[in-house]
């Protein structure tokens, strides 16, 4: 498992033309996004991210303290206030565990082990799991090699654009190093600013859920 640090930024004609001077373009390609959670939304509201993305399972979470308690965001920088990190988890059997192991006892699903292969994808009914929010982004993304950061720019199909400066560490790597590239790559940007990126789940729900934003608000989940 690896872990993902990002910040988002608002890219301008400014911010892609520097881009384009600094970074190497790698790829432009399309996806389509569903995320799911319980209708009382247990996975979100612990800030676990599940997601479909193009065929494949994708679960977000959030790191953990040695104590099992989510880690609280670092804010004593600049850099660490306007980045976030998750787990990123891809095993689909890894991903059944996880989402079963948040939302255990809060509906009635059965304790013998599902064949995920052969159920397909059974095991969303069987955890009341629903489609709550789904959406087609059109991706850019640059790789800046001596930094060893990936930048996206992704323009959704409802409206939004939004850029992600992103570094991958392994899991119990060292986050705040991954946050000084990160500060540094914006900075190369001209990118200024010290209040946090709306991402596009931040603006979907906004717009088309927003008593679930409410209570993501309430929770200090976004």
């Amino acid at each position: 498992m690896s872990v993902e640090v990002e910040r988002k930024f608002i890219c301008n004609a400014d911010t892609l033309k520097r881009l384009e001077e600094i970074g190497v373009s790698v790829s432009q390609r399309q996806f389509h996004d569903q995320y799911f959670d319980t209708p009382k939304f247990d996975l979100t509201l612990r800030d676990v991210w599940l997601r479909k993305r193009k065929g494949c399972w994708e679960l977000k979470c959030p790191t953990m303290t040695s104590s099992g308690m989510k880690e609280p965001r670092e804010e004593h920088s600049e850099a660490a206030a306007l980045c976030t990190h998750y787990i990123e988890i891809t095993s689909l059997s890894e991903i059944h565990l996880r989402v079963k192991e948040v939302i255990k006892g809060t509906c009635d699903h059965r304790d013998t082990d599902i064949d995920l292969l052969q159920e397909g994808e059974s095991w969303l009914s069987e955890l009341n799991l629903v489609c709550f929010a789904e959406f087609t982004t059109v991706r850019r993304s640059f790789i800046l090699e001596e930094e060893g950061v990936r930048i996206d720019l992704d323009q959704a199909d409802f409206g939004y654009d939004v850029g992600e400066i992103e570094v991958l560490i392994p899991q119990g790597g060292d986050v705040q190093s991954a946050q000084e590239k990160i500060r540094r790559t914006a900075q190369m940007l001209g990118l200024t600013g010290e209040q946090r990126v709306k991402g596009k789940m931040d603006v979907y729900l906004q717009r088309f859920h927003p008593e679930h934003y409410a209570k993501l608000l309430s929770g200090h989940i976004l």
